[in-house]
């Protein structure tokens, strides 16, 4: 997710709006509110439209605020991860919209540990009222369970190297802050090779990040969550930011629409049931103008499912 102001923009967000256009005037749910940048644009995209967004971030209530001052009649705020969504009492909405992974202003914020660029605690909770630091994470986790976190949510090649160092560390201070967990990686590997164009430690820091927030099991409750909330002929739209978030998206569209999930998924066609209408086959990307305005989006691709009218 990301945001407005201050240099955060929103993520794809003509493409958002022009996926919605035809359901305006309409009531929205904005669940990653993020810095409200893609609730903004839809407020704004028709003087009748309403939005409901959710952020489980409590740095996103005060830019919340702001936005309810500006639009107290039409929009509407749930200081709320979107894992819980089953229980947000207002349905039947013209659109929902989800900007999966982490906010800009979490990278921004250099004392929330979710970046190397400066040295902080390694905490990395996009809620620090709830669960457990990064740090606490890496100090207790079973062996399995890092292999996992390195070798699968960060996609990391070199796991093997990077575990071992972890468990090796232990007990010590090299876990607790961000640099120090940064230097502990890149040593891991061997330091940086000159055809690498990403820190050695990237990899890792995003999956440590996913398993601390849970932020994969989330999407996998949120989506049909958010699919029964959608009113007949109403739009679900997903960004996401790396593969692991897209697959749970595709998969989850295409089952929606009656089709098979993957290659491996040879259920006959009358197992399927057909409940929306794929709108992308093929994920839609940032074009060239707002890949040089805002380098975070490179890696965005927006998919959009339409409910099949009641």
């Amino acid at each position: 997710m990301t945001g407005e102001g201050q240099g955060h923009a929103p993520v794809l967000c003509d493409e958002v709006l022009e996926a919605f256009a035809e359901r305006f005037p309409g009531r929205f749910l904005d669940a990653t509110f993020g810095g409200g940048g893609h609730s903004r644009a839809l407020l704004e995209g028709d003087p009748a439209n309403r939005v409901v967004a959710l952020d489980r971030d409590p740095a996103a209530s005060p830019r919340a605020e702001a936005l309810q001052a500006a639009f107290p009649e039409r929009f509407s705020f749930h200081d709320m991860n979107f894992a819980g969504l089953e229980q947000l009492e207002e349905a039947d909405f013209s659109g929902v919209l989800f900007d999966f992974g982490v906010s800009s202003f979490h990278f921004d914020e250099a004392g929330r540990g979710f970046s190397f660029r400066e040295d902080a605690p390694l905490d990395m909770r996009m809620n620090p009222r709830e669960g457990r630091p990064a740090w606490h994470f890496l100090e207790s986790a079973d062996h399995r369970e890092l292999v996992r976190v390195v070798r699968e949510y960060g996609e990391e090649p070199r796991w093997r190297k990077i575990v071992a160092a972890i468990e090796a560390a232990r007990g010590g201070s090299r876990l607790r802050r961000t640099l120090s967990f940064a230097e502990l990686v890149e040593t891991a590997v061997g330091g940086r090779r000159p055809q690498e164009r990403i820190h050695p430690a990237t990899r890792t820091f995003q999956g440590v990040r996913i398993a601390v927030n849970a932020e994969l099991e989330a999407i996998e409750t949120a989506l049909p969550a958010a699919f029964a909330k959608l009113a007949g002929g109403g739009r679900l739209a997903a960004i996401s930011f790396h593969s692991l978030e897209d697959r749970i998206v595709k998969r989850f569209f295409r089952r929606m629409a009656g089709k098979a999930e993957h290659a491996g998924d040879h259920r006959p066609e009358q197992l399927r049931a057909r409940r929306a209408r794929l709108l992308t086959r093929r994920p839609i990307e940032a074009g060239e103008a707002e890949r040089r305005r805002n380098p975070r989006s490179r890696s965005a691709k927006l998919r959009i499912l339409e409910k099949e009218a009641a």
